[in-house]
């Protein structure tokens, strides 16, 4: 793109009154930028190998549903979340995930005028990669039993809650597990903490997925993320599937709402309690403390009362 069309964009991001007017191909190009295949082809990834692992999952053990460990699927997401990171982290900072995108505006670390295009890219990425997931396995489907009349399969696609959960208790399990997983990313990519090097951040978020779905992965399946299981869910209705949207007393929503609300808890507690803990809701305030050398912590405050001491 022309650097005079990026500047005007920069422009009417910022809300310039004298922003010049874009053709809508220029328009079109800036929101169908980098980033936005970067987060495309990142969720695309996650969707696929995530319920891929879903799939061999539940097609090997069709007879016996349940037997098996669930640790397989625990380790095919952790992979897939880690795989999509080093695909489009240096890009667009790998978000794969709506909530993470809302959760990073709220708390002013992202733009509000990048979440639409974000959010559009995500879930557009797990839609086609849902449809490739279906196309690749749909043979083993149809030998499995009736394709489009067996619920079970149609979980290989979406999250539906476990029988024993009622509607509180499951919203609770999203919010939950998003809290954490927003929690950890948070530490993990605040550089005045304690994070990794940029190349090792992937494999510690795609490991927050994998703690995660060991300790809150069968209430609902640990979605936590609305593009894994919105998308996912449309294109099972798509191909025919019944009852995907009003299953379980219409749980489709909860996957939706709890990582949302999970997401925005996780980064702006982070916000308030480690990375500015002093400014209190007055976040944009630049922080205090000054990082050495050696990673010790030193408050400005303490240096000038040293200085005044020496002299």
């Amino acid at each position: 793109m022309a650097s005079e069309d990026k500047g005007a964009y920069r422009e009417i991001e910022s809300g310039s009154q004298s922003a010049p007017k874009m053709s809508v191909f220029a328009r079109l190009g800036t929101f169908f930028d980098r980033e936005f295949k970067a987060e495309f082809l990142s969720t695309l990834i996650l969707v696929l190998l995530g319920n891929g692992s879903v799939a061999q999952f539940m097609l090997l053990n069709k007879d016996t549903p349940n037997s098996a460990p669930f640790l397989t699927i625990n380790f095919g997401y952790g992979c897939a979340v880690m795989f999509g990171a080093y695909i489009a982290a240096g890009v667009s900072g790998a978000h794969m995930n709506p909530a993470v995108s809302i959760a990073l505006a709220v708390v002013k670390k992202f733009s509000w005028f990048k979440v639409p295009k974000y959010i559009t890219a995500q879930m557009l990425g797990a839609l086609i990669g849902s449809f490739i997931l279906f196309i690749v396995y749909v043979d083993r489907l149809l030998e499995a039993g009736t394709l489009l009349d067996n619920d079970l399969y149609r979980g290989i696609f979406a999250t539906y809650p476990h029988g024993g959960t009622s509607v509180g208790p499951q919203l609770l399990d999203q919010v939950v597990g998003t809290f954490l997983l927003m929690l950890i990313v948070c530490s993990l990519i605040d550089t005045n903490n304690s994070a990794p090097p940029p190349g090792v951040t992937p494999i510690l978020v795609g490991g927050s997925v994998l703690s995660i779905g060991l300790s809150f992965g069968t209430n609902c399946g640990y979605a936590i993320n609305p593009a894994r299981d919105f998308a996912p869910r449309l294109a099972t209705a798509i191909m025919g599937y019944d009852n995907v949207f009003s299953a379980n007393e219409y749980y489709f929503w909860i996957p939706i709402v709890g990582p949302i609300i999970g997401a925005i808890l996780g980064a702006a507690i982070y916000l308030l309690f480690i990375e500015r803990p002093n400014s209190c809701l007055s976040y944009m305030k630049e922080p205090t403390d000054i990082v050495t050398s050696n990673g010790a912590s030193v408050n400005e405050a303490d240096i000038q009362l040293e200085k005044k001491t020496a002299a």
